[in-house]
């Protein structure tokens, strides 16, 4: 999710038709031929856990999303012990946890402590403004210095909503900016990829192919979610970006549009998104990213929702 104000992920000026939204959302997810539980059923696709080995991880936007600026440096050892019981691999954090001065020694301890490894950062910012460079690079640098100091190699970056579509003179400062964090990341072996929500594909993919235009060799980390809130079927983004992705976001989207607690309790058609991945090869990172709708109040624990959607990925990815 967005660490940059605007947690939705919607283009602002879009916001006033959400419901529309979500219908539309619903009808793309309903037009895959699912019931009221997951296209896989629960089941493992065919294929599922022969391909590569990918690192299964989980980010923690649930529990930040009600915190004051995002931020969850408070409940890092909440969610450290949260991750650890569902069975994860490793975490990535939000760019927030990594900016106060002792970060790296209070996160060394918790990932040590819980044998929870760093994944990697989620990061945000206005790239295409120009104006702010000076104040989003240095943030994006303390970030990805202290990521790399705690082992982690990844980072999603979100390139910030305009208050409109795009312009060619604000691609070029995206790119301006997004080449300079690259080779940053590059040189402490962090590796930068492009995260979505869903203006960064409205209007026909513009600002990400936008970005792609300007920077071909760029990394992506599709938030798979997103791409069918805004009207992308997740498989075929696999299938034409495939050889880019390195990084994956995971959630889930029930028949009404809203996000379930769990992935396994939606509609997305994870079996066919298993098949898109294994023609892809992909061998990066999965992170599974929870979220809620605004006023939702959870059933259950949110490690308990953690563990049921690792058993997921694992029977149904096969990760």
């Amino acid at each position: 999710m967005s660490e940059t104000g605007d947690p939705a992920g919607l283009p602002r000026r879009d916001a006033a038709s959400r419901r529309g939204f979500l219908r539309a959302a619903a009808g793309l997810a309903a037009a895959a031929g699912c019931g009221g539980l997951s296209c896989a059923g629960g089941r493992a696709a065919p294929g599922a856990g022969t391909g590569p080995k990918v690192t299964v991880g989980a980010h923690p936007w649930v529990y930040a999303a009600k915190q004051p600026g995002y931020d969850i440096t408070p409940l890092l050892p909440g969610i450290f012990a949260d991750m650890a019981y569902a069975g994860l691999d490793g975490i990535e954090l939000m760019g927030t946890a990594l900016r106060p001065k002792d970060a790296v020694e209070r996160i060394r301890a918790l990932s040590e402590k819980h044998r929870l490894p760093v994944i990697g950062a989620s990061f945000g910012g206005a790239l295409w403004d120009r104006a702010r460079h000076a104040a989003v690079i240095e943030d994006a640098e303390t970030v990805i210095g202290r990521l790399a100091e705690l082992g982690g190699r990844t980072l999603g970056t979100s390139v910030g909503n305009a208050p409109r579509k795009k312009t060619a003179e604000q691609l070029d400062a995206q790119a301006e900016a997004l080449r300079r964090i690259i080779a940053f990341g590059a040189e402490r072996n962090v590796v930068v990829n492009l995260h979505n929500h869903t203006y960064e594909i409205a209007d026909g993919l513009h600002d990400l192919k936008g970005t792609l235009a300007r920077i071909p060799d760029a990394k992506l980390g599709p938030d798979l979610n997103w791409l069918l809130r805004g009207g992308v079927d997740p498989a075929r983004f696999i299938r034409d970006y495939g050889k880019a992705i390195v990084f994956l976001h995971l959630r889930d989207q029930k028949a009404d549009g809203r996000w379930p607690e769990a992935l396994g309790e939606g509609v997305m058609d994870y079996a066919e998104i298993a098949k898109a991945l294994r023609e892809a090869r992909f061998s990066g990172d999965a992170v599974i990213e929870l979220a809620h709708e605004g006023g939702f109040q959870p059933t259950r624990p949110i490690r308990e929702s953690l563990k049921m959607s690792r058993d997921f990925v694992r029977r149904v990815l096969g990760y």
